[in-house]
This record gives structure tokens, C-alpha cells and sequence, in this order.
């Protein structure tokens, strides 16, 4: 499993749109092989067809498809926005930290959701990915997740 490597960890990206959020954090994916670009588009799909079902938490989105749109090893990537992007959810809106998911069985989803969740229950850490400056910042957050 790759969770949030280097990387695939990328900061203060500029993103006009919830699409061009979920897109950088899907090539960040797409780059390190661990998914094919069908399910960047996916994912993009799913939010144009579902929603901001994916916007858990206040600044949290976590975009994600289905194992079959092409996923090849479980994975997450992580993106900060530069700038709030609204993805239209009632309450949890703007978004800033966008972490892409990509699992290949259910089994994997549910690891790999456990992990980010034990990651971003804490507020403290919330924080500090929201401040952080460099990767080298983030990767203490992220040790004890792996």
C-alpha cells in the first residue's frame, strides 16, 4: 500500500474547480503507476454524478471510484489547495485538503479509510497539514499510520 508518500503528496496547488482538485491529486496516482487515467476520470464522474458525498469533514474531501475503473495497488495521495475550493456541500465547504483514495477490494477500502481516519480524527493534525510548509513537516503525521 502507498499511503501518502512523497511523492504523492503534493502543496499549494491551484485548483479553479472541484474537478481540477480531484484531477491533481488523481496524476499524482496516475504518476506513481498506481492507478490508470480511467480512474482519475472516475473519480471525477462520481462527483459529477453524485455530489460532494466525498466532503466528510470541514476543508476534507476524499474523492475516490471503484477498485474496476482502474486502480492497481491500494494507494492515497494528498493534496493542499492553495486557494478553498467549494465543492458544494452544505456544511463542510471550502475544501482545502483533498486526499484521493484508491483500493482494489473492499477489504483494502475499508484499511485504507481506517488510516486516514486515525489521521484526520485529530484536529491538531488537521492543522498542521493545513500549515504545513514541506513534506518533511507531514511525515511525522503520517509515521505512525503506515
Amino acid at each position: 500500500m502507498k499511503f501518502l508518500e512523497e511523492s504523492l503528496i503534493a502543496l499549494d496547488v491551484e485548483a479553479a474547480s472541484p474537478e481540477e482538485a480531484i484531477i491533481s491529486t488523481g496524476k499524482l496516482l496516475m504518476n506513481s503507476k498506481l492507478v490508470e487515467e480511467t480512474y482519475v476520470h472516475a473519480m471525477v464522474r462520481s462527483f459529477q454524478t453524485n455530489g460532494p458525498y466525498f466532503v466528510l469533514a470541514p476543508n476534507i474531501a476524499l474523492p475516490h471510484a471503484r477498485p474496476e475503473d482502474g486502480v492497481k495497488e491500494a494507494c492515497v495521495s494528498f493534496v493542499r489547495l492553495k486557494t478553498p475550493v467549494k465543492f458544494g456541500h452544505s456544511s463542510n465547504d471550502p475544501v482545502r485538503l483533498v486526499f484521493a483514495l484508491g483500493a482494489s477490494s473492499s477489504t483494502e477500502h475499508v484499511t485504507v479509510l481506517q488510516k486516514l481516519t486515525a489521521l484526520l480524527s485529530n484536529q491538531e493534525n488537521v492543522e498542521k497539514l493545513l500549515n504545513a510548509q514541506s513534506y518533511e513537516e507531514i511525515k511525522p503525521l503520517i509515521g505512525g499510520q503506515i
